[in-house]
């Protein structure tokens, strides 16, 4: 039996800032103050030295741990340099076959279980309503609730087969909001049939298939609890999740320093409310403050008697069976980690998830003659610092194919000057354009110069390397291609079609008007 303190700091899962765990982390996770740890971009340089990390942190530990990561493949994706990077979520629908995607997330399994990781905040079950949806663009597998279904439920197998605990998200269903969470409390007003209809679908699915947790959302939805957020409404976590749907495993919360939840409530009382809630987890990826002042608040809730000890003592036993159940006891060895093997399985994945809109002239490329521009327009703020996410990743691609091909990049910043000085050079000089475009769709002056580039240019092939969006919204283009998502096999997918290698065959699974 665990002291109350060490029950409640079961409940807490700590993020930090470094690549070593600093040393409050150690002494939390010695005095039992946390119940594991959640990994970012910032915690990882190599394989060896996130095994390292996580070792040191297993070591410290008084009781077993949770090591959890953001590896969803695709746009999210915290071990990208040195691993196996793999195409997203909307690619894996887009290649319609629930195996490939099995055995895609087997792969980010098999290395995450290499490094200790036994906790994958993944897949994606959210249905791509809104176009604009900042936060989950490529994310989603699409529209269609049952495709999102075969293809989550598949995603679960994969990941537990390799010994990783899945996690289904974000419950009830992120997809029918224009906010970001990570900025603001986003709220859906009105009738929740289409959630009855078409989200839940794959969270029943994911339930029945054993899935190991269910992380929930930080949004609003009025016809179920007006006043609370679904990490914070028992009326969503108990009454929904458990009782209507007969959910009996570990429940999470997503980033609780997220502004959806900070901007009205300190650490201390919304740790308080999501337990109350129903929730075992509570994720605290940033700051020390804030996950000590949770566990503080916690454990002053449960001696005062407003949480009932009976529900620590739940939430604890759910742990602890994720624990066993997911002990990592025998670990792939970490030659697995960016192998030829997962290599080849990834490649094959984007190649399947790439869909042809259009076969014009000028493609494949082999068959264009005089000269090629290839530009890629990107907005510094859906860029990260990974290669195949930076600019000029996907010219750098093609121009080891065709090194001929001459590469820029357009970022705007309010500079129309940059602009009108690339479309004239372009308009004077070339013959065949390779335009890649990420998500112009929500951005209209991006969208305005993609527009004028296709229409001063005699030829263009067009590359839509995040949302599929972009196409249902420039016309002209000679040829057009869907990346769906832009990791880096899916751009070298891209490049390989346009070279001749393979005609894409995928099939869009969002509407594009």
């Amino acid at each position: 039996m665990l002291p109350l303190e060490e029950k409640v700091g079961q409940l807490i899962i700590a993020g930090f800032n470094c690549r070593r765990p600093p040393r409050h982390i150690l002494r939390c996770l010695a005095e039992g103050r946390v119940g594991g740890i959640c990994l970012f971009a910032r915690n990882i340089e190599t394989p060896a030295q996130v095994k390292r990390l996580v070792a040191e942190c297993r070591r410290a530990a008084k009781q077993p741990i949770l090591v959890g990561i953001d590896q969803e493949g695709g746009l999210v994706a915290r071990l990208r340099r040195g691993f196996s990077e793999s195409p997203g979520a909307m690619a894996l629908g887009a290649a319609g076959s629930g195996q490939l995607a099995e055995d895609i997330s087997l792969m980010l399994g098999r290395e995450l279980a290499a490094l200790g990781i036994n906790w994958n905040f993944a897949p994606v079950a959210d249905i791509a309503h809104q176009p604009n949806n900042p936060s989950l663009s490529t994310r989603s597998v699409g529209r269609d609730s049952a495709l999102v279904q075969e293809m989550v439920s598949a995603q679960i197998r994969g990941l537990q087969r390799a010994g990783v605990a899945a996690t289904v998200k974000h419950f009830p269903g992120l997809g029918n909001t224009i906010i970001d969470t990570h900025e603001a409390l986003a709220k859906v007003e009105g009738s929740l049939d289409y959630l009855y209809r078409e989200d839940l679908v794959p969270f029943k699915a994911a339930i029945e298939n054993g899935v190991a947790c269910v992380m929930l959302t930080h949004v609003m939805f009025s016809a179920l609890d007006s006043r609370n957020p679904a990490t914070l409404s028992r009326e969503i976590v108990t009454g929904l999740l458990r009782e209507e749907l007969g959910y009996s495993g570990a429940v999470c919360s997503d980033c609780m320093e997220m502004r959806a939840i900070t901007r009205s409530f300190d650490a201390g009382e919304a740790a308080v409310l999501a337990v109350e809630a129903g929730v075992d987890l509570l994720l605290f990826s940033h700051t020390r403050r804030r996950h000590e002042g949770a566990f503080r608040s916690l454990l002053a809730a449960v001696k005062s008697g407003r949480i009932p000890s009976a529900r620590v003592d739940g939430a604890v036993e759910r742990i602890q069976a994720l624990k066993r159940r997911f002990n990592l006891d025998q670990q792939p060895p970490i030659t697995v980690i960016g192998s030829d093997e997962h290599r080849t399985i990834a490649a094959k994945a984007a190649r399947a998830g790439l869909v042809m809109l259009k076969h014009g002239q000028c493609f494949p490329i082999a068959k264009a003659q005089g000269r090629i521009e290839c530009i890629e327009i990107a907005a510094q703020y859906i860029l990260d610092a990974s290669d195949a996410h930076s600019r000029r990743a996907f010219s750098r691609m093609l121009g080891r194919r065709l090194p001929e091909v001459n590469g820029r990049v357009v970022d705007l910043d309010g500079a129309d000057s940059i602009a009108d000085k690339v479309l004239g050079e372009i308009a004077a000089s070339a013959d065949v354009i390779v335009l890649l475009t990420r998500n112009v769709h929500m951005q209209s002056s991006y969208l305005r110069l993609a527009q004028q580039i296709i229409d001063l240019s005699e030829k263009v092939i067009l590359i839509c390397a995040r949302n599929p969006y972009d196409a249902g919204l420039l016309n002209g283009a000679d040829s057009i291609i869907c990346t769906n998502g832009d990791s880096a096999p899916s751009l070298q997918a891209a490049v390989d079609a346009i070279c001749g290698d393979f005609l894409p065959a995928g099939k869009l699974t969002v509407p594009l008007a």
